[in-house]
């Protein structure tokens, strides 16, 4: 009883601060410009965040979050309106979309399959909140009890997973991770005063700037990845009027159940590290193809492609926030942004958060709600503007997104050193891509070093020096555990993996 009591007293605390007319006009502003950023191929949430995160330095804390919280939203929906209506996926999660979306736009369908797709979303989006407003203040309130040693194991737990899970090579992904958190120590240690790494600079006294290196190592890498593989491209024509757009009564019946199951998939996977960029989706794409009674339909326009893996990509969404504000660990580049934007504000990201900034925390959540509702009432009327902004050409569109970082990198410090460093980690950007190497373990590295940092000092201090410390307490110790399972697990099915791709080499030579 006492968990739905202070549930209702926190929501009253998210309505009361969710719905001043200032935040409302931020989560607005937010999910429009996802919608905006993620209908383009190419582009998508990790970008439109990157872009606006400079803003957030002139910002209230609760609006900025609750403004690129909408960004990652809206982004998140319309990455699939492109995959829909051109079959070109706008993020990696609206791959799925493209297997039964596209099909249903060449039949002249796509109305319909968006109009499902807008009502997935918001069931997924629904329990995802639900789940993490019921099970974030527990998790945040047993966090509280850990002291340095444990918080620090689990944190290492967290960017491991993280950076070996669904990544490629484990041992690149655990070398990133290492690099950004070298990269996180530059500047003045605050323990010593000692200079480090800062290269004879006095630009690099206070550290290396997080924006610079968050907006080159995606947002420039990004778009200097898209301009040099993007190709012509048109929309099926389709017929988007609201009588266009209504699913059948057989639609609404076929769609249902998998909806519940993707967002019950999801919403496990989602508060998961290192099992975003799709995998989830795919996960209930090939369930909903193996029990239902049609599996031939699927890859040619089954309204079941549509219904679950959006159900399971919204809720993972939500959930995917549960570590996030309750540890201090994110599971993605893009929660890995979010908590830098806490970070910008002076707020230290972990289960403190919830206690010291209650009306931050419940006013997201609210906002969550709030969002979701602005997308189904800007995406079911407005499907025909979003396919006239896929006309825009490219020859403009990237010039102006780098132009626009450039201004927000300098507009934050009114320096050109982080125009200089923008340059640097945007080439340091198109070099990993070219080299395989994956940016998320290098910038989850590099916000969490200093926390890492900071509770490994604190552990030993207390534990005079002795490092037993961290297994012989139980939870660091299963944490260690589980970091040196979770590393060979991944090894493994990378080298197994490896292994499959040059037996067909060998056989073809």
């Amino acid at each position: 009883m006492d968990i739905f009591s202070n549930l209702s007293t926190n929501l009253g605390i998210g309505i009361n601060e969710a719905f001043t007319l200032a935040n409302l006009w931020y989560c607005f502003i937010g999910v429009f410009m996802g919608c905006f950023v993620g209908v383009l191929p190419g582009l998508g949430s990790l970008i439109a965040i990157s872009l606006l995160l400079p803003i957030t330095y002139h910002l209230p804390a609760t609006g900025a979050l609750i403004m690129l919280a909408g960004v990652y939203f809206g982004a998140d929906y319309g990455g699939g309106t492109c995959s829909i209506l051109l079959g070109v996926p706008g993020h990696p999660a609206a791959a799925v979309d493209v297997l039964d979306g596209y099909p249903m736009s060449k039949q002249g369908r796509g109305g319909v399959a968006l109009f499902m797709k807008c009502v997935a979303s918001f069931w997924g989006s629904t329990v995802g909140i639900v789940l993490l407003m019921l099970f974030a203040p527990v998790l945040s309130e047993f966090a509280l009890k850990f002291g340095p040693t444990e918080y620090c194991s689990l944190m290492l737990l967290g960017l491991i997973a993280a950076s070996t899970v669904g990544q490629g090579s484990p041992i690149k992904g655990v070398g990133m991770l290492i690099f950004g958190m070298i990269l996180s120590m530059v500047g003045t240690d605050v323990n010593s005063g000692a200079l480090r790494y800062d290269l004879g600079l006095i630009e690099l006294s206070d550290g290396i700037g997080l924006l610079p290196l968050a907006m080159g190592l995606f947002a420039i890498a990004e778009v200097v990845n898209g301009a040099a593989g993007q190709t012509a491209i048109s929309v099926v024509k389709q017929k988007f009027g609201l009588r266009d757009q209504l699913p059948t009564r057989e639609d609404w019946k076929r769609s249902w159940a998998p909806m519940l199951r993707g967002s019950a998939i999801g919403s496990f996977f989602g508060a998961l590290p290192g099992t975003s960029g799709g995998m989830a989706t795919f996960l209930a794409y090939s369930v909903e193809k193996k029990i239902s009674k049609h599996p031939e339909e699927f890859g040619k326009g089954a309204i079941e492609g549509i219904a679950s893996p959006e159900a399971c990509n919204n809720a993972g969404v939500g959930t995917a926030f549960i570590p996030t504000l309750t540890l201090g660990i994110p599971g993605d580049a893009i929660m890995a942004l979010l908590l830098a934007a806490l970070v910008i504000q002076g707020i230290q990201p972990g289960p403190q958060v919830m206690t010291s900034n209650p009306e931050l925390f419940w006013g997201l959540i609210v906002s969550f709600w709030i969002g979701n509702v602005i997308l189904v009432v800007l995406n079911i009327p407005l499907i025909g503007f979003w396919v006239r902004m896929l006309q825009i050409p490219y020859s403009l569109l990237f010039p102006a997104i780098v132009l626009f970082t450039a201004i927000g990198v300098y507009s934050t410090n009114n320096t050109s050193f982080d125009v200089y460093a923008l340059i640097v980690f945007g080439a340091v950007g198109c070099g990993m891509r070219l080299l395989k190497l994956e940016a998320v373990p290098l910038l989850m590295g590099f916000i969490l070093g200093h926390a890492f940092e900071e509770y490994f000092r604190r552990a030993l201090l207390l534990s005079r020096g002795d490092f037993s410390v961290f297994v012989t307490k139980p939870i660091s110790a299963t944490a260690l555990i589980l970091c040196v399972l979770i590393f060979a697990w991944s090894a493994r099915s990378y080298l197994k993996e490896r292994a499959k791709n040059i037996a067909p080499e060998k056989v073809a030579s």
